[in-house]
């Protein structure tokens, strides 16, 4: 009721007098209008209650518990839904029911149910798990019936409050049977490969299980279906299963797939296709390519035995390709310790550091990996060989290219590229195209790799103290070209050779022109000047950035996940607003967003390790691009603390949301990009402001000033008329 007034229109008098709003009140029901300077109170018939309007966003608004909920026309003024355990009460009696009809219901109001986490607690506390478990193995209908109960028994299994491992045997086989059958209804086969993905990755046992059961044939055969979610989920499965495999085992798959032609199918109809490829897909091409290359670590890890027959037997093959006609022809008839010393000559004119080859393949890493390249490069490309290592062997001492030490070190540095012997990433999609159009594409590299070697060398005319900086280019060039994901290797050869030396240090000087600026006192002092002025450039283009919106995906602490999700401040700055999508779709308006975060109740930005949603992922190598993604909003819920989890899709998007979100804050914008940024504006303003001094050294200090003169006799007095 009103209070006492501080200020403003008098209180109505009389039992129909008007208020100072134009409304009737009386004088016993007391004028409750809000009116300027009076304070008020609710009255009791009044609450707060959280709706949902039809076709609008869900709001907290002010309730009068008098009017009926009903309007006077006709539809209702609320969405009343029932409470969770109540609907997952009603849905499990459904799916019991003994019509088709009944059942399909049910389904289709469980499965957009099932995402929820109250109402999957509540689904599995009245054994829903096992109810549509039994719907999967009795399989009586294999259309639509099984397809939502796949999916609904996948939604509640990704919540993770019943550990995969409890799956029983018969349903995981039957579910492999779904797999391995021709079924009539599209949508199952994805489905059950995707649920036996979630078991492989998630159970060793009944990993084993499934990969006896499911052919490598049968997977195959879901590749070549021109359906991109099938290819996927077979692909992921596939993946899944190598993942799981020994190294033995592993290089068995791994050769049967390619004698398949499973490499060429994926070159031609996956990575050429006319669709876009999705970013699941890329991972699982990424894990495939980083699972081929980790057959070769242990030869990168093993070294040179000096007292195996077959590996010397392999130096002396090695030798003999580049030396055959002198060593033959100079060779004959000569003492053992005279063929003994030619060897060792021929093998210094190799390039090898020592007379005794062993000594320089003992390194791990590249180890025996070394050798196999020099090997592969001698038989497959003969002529190449024997030209670089005779046009080397004729040069001065000085001058000379060297095969071996050159090659040992080439295959570190691709080893280091293609990052061969490291685990997997979860999230990585940065596979190269060229892998999957070329057979033994890390040999074939290297071959390429050497020969570029030999013509940076000349470029450079490199002598043997210029090695470690001709390895410098090489390592930069192939850098820069394996950045550019060539779909071949004729086109990577063709890039590769076309950045010269001399193209490279073009491009690093148009680097530090970009990144260096000069340290002169005034121009550090403009540069100072300016900054306030171009941070709030930055910080209203991460704004702006921020209202376009980002969509982000959900990655659970066992593996990718296919659920998408859009983010996006409103235009005022004063809402985060958020919700689920579908992959493909366009991006959503603001009003079709159904949560919604205030800036206002927003506590803190935490990222990496201190992120909620991945601190209980441990520390491995294979999550360390996880936490580089991760950011999390804490922010107020009631009484309650709760957290808004991201995984940026890049390094980009991980820096313009970190700095939005500071800025919301009112913290600082520290992020690498954010130093980035600032230094090219302050690079390119400072030189608009400096061209008139083009050319002009400006002094490290101000030119001193001169002393007085000793009398001022020279001074001209204006005042005086000459004559």
């Amino acid at each position: 009721m009103c209070g006492t007034p501080r200020s403003g229109p008098p209180r109505p008098q009389g039992p129909q007098a008007r208020c100072a709003l134009g409304r009737r009140c009386t004088v016993s029901e007391k004028c409750r209008c809000p009116r300027p300077g009076w304070t008020m109170t609710p009255p009791r018939n009044v609450v707060k209650i959280a709706i949902q309007m039809r076709d609008a966003i869900p709001q907290l608004i002010q309730l009068d518990q008098v009017p009926p909920l009903l309007c006077p026309t006709s539809s209702p003024l609320f969405l009343l839904r029932s409470c969770q355990d109540l609907e997952a009460e009603q849905l499990l009696g459904g799916l019991q029911s003994d019509s088709r009809e009944g059942r399909l219901e049910a389904l289709r109001h469980f499965v957009p149910l099932a995402s929820d986490m109250t109402f999957a607690r509540e689904v599995i506390s009245r054994n829903g798990l096992q109810r549509l478990g039994t719907i999967i193995e009795d399989g009586d209908d294999l259309g639509e019936v099984l397809a939502l109960s796949l999916r609904a028994f996948l939604e509640l299994m990704e919540h993770g409050v019943v550990s995969w491992e409890t799956l029983s045997i018969p349903f995981v086989r039957k579910v492999v049977c779904y797999v391995n059958m021709n079924l009539m209804d599209a949508s199952v086969p994805p489905l059950a490969l995707g649920l036996l993905e979630s078991v492989t990755l998630s159970s060793p046992a009944l990993g084993q299980l499934v990969k006896s059961e499911v052919p490598l044939d049968r997977l195959l055969v879901h590749l070549q279906v021109m359906n991109q979610q099938l290819q996927t989920k077979a692909m992921a499965l596939l993946t899944a299963l190598l993942q799981g495999a020994s190294p033995v085992e592993r290089k068995h798959m791994l050769d049967y797939l390619w004698q398949r032609n499973l490499r060429q199918f994926i070159y031609k109809n996956i990575i050429h296709s006319a669709a876009p490829m999705g970013d699941e897909m890329a991972h699982h091409l990424y894990v495939l390519q980083a699972l081929t290359l980790g057959l070769l670590e242990p030869r990168m890890r093993t070294p040179l035995d000096p007292y195996s027959q077959e590996q010397r037997e392999q130096l002396q093959v090695l030798r003999q390709a580049a030396f055959e006609v002198e060593g033959e022809s100079s060779g004959t008839g000569l003492s053992a310790d005279r063929r003994r010393s030619l060897c060792a000559r021929e093998f210094r004119k190799l390039g090898f550091s020592n007379s005794n080859p062993a000594q320089d393949l003992e390194r791990v890493p590249p180890g025996l990996l070394a050798l196999d390249n020099m090997l592969y490069f001698s038989r497959n490309a003969p002529s190449a060989y024997s030209r670089f290592v005779l046009e080397n062997s004729s040069r001065e001492d000085k001058h000379e290219c060297p095969f071996a030490r050159g090659s040992i070190q080439l295959t570190v540095l691709l080893c280091e590229l293609l990052h061969v012997g490291e685990p997997c990433s979860e999230t990585a999609q940065d596979f190269s195209p060229m892998f999957f159009g070329q057979d033994q594409s890390f040999h074939e590299l290297f071959c390429v790799g050497i020969q570029l070697l030999n013509k940076t060398w000349k470029e450079m005319r490199a002598t043997q103290e210029d090695f470690d900086k001709v390895m410098q280019v090489v390592r930069e060039q192939l850098a820069r070209t394996l950045a550019l994901k060539p779909t071949s290797l004729e086109l990577f050869r063709t890039k590769v050779n076309a950045l010269t030396y001399g193209e490279v240090l073009r491009l690093r000087q148009t680097e530090r022109l970009h990144q260096e600026g000069t340290l002169a006192p005034p121009i550090l002092e403009l540069r100072e000047k300016l900054k306030p002025e171009l941070m709030g450039l930055i910080r209203q283009q991460r704004l702006l950035r921020l209202c376009e919106g980002t969509l982000f995906r959900k990655i659970s602490s066992r593996r990718r996940q296919d659920k998408l999700w859009f983010c996006c401040l409103s235009p005022n700055h004063k809402l985060l607003q958020y919700g689920d999508m579908e992959e493909g779709a366009s991006p959503p308006t603001l009003e079709s967003l159904p949560e919604q975060l205030p800036v206002a109740d927003m506590r803190a930005l935490l990222t990496g390790k201190d992120c909620p949603h991945v601190r209980e992922k441990g520390s491995g190598k294979q999550n360390k691009d996880l936490y580089e993604l991760a950011f999390s909003i804490s922010y107020d819920r009631g009484e309650e603390e709760a957290y808004l989890n991201f995984i940026a899709p890049s390094k980009r998007e991980f820096y313009l949301w970190t700095d939005g979100l500071s800025a919301l804050l009112g913290s600082p914008m520290s992020s690498e990009q954010t130093r980035l940024d600032l230094e090219q504006l302050l690079t390119m303003e400072t030189k608009l402001r400096l061209l008139e001094l083009e050319n002009v050294p400006i002094p490290e200090q101000p030119p001193p000033v001169p002393p007085p003169p000793t009398n001022f006799n020279f001074c001209y007095d204006c005042s005086i008329a000459e004559p």
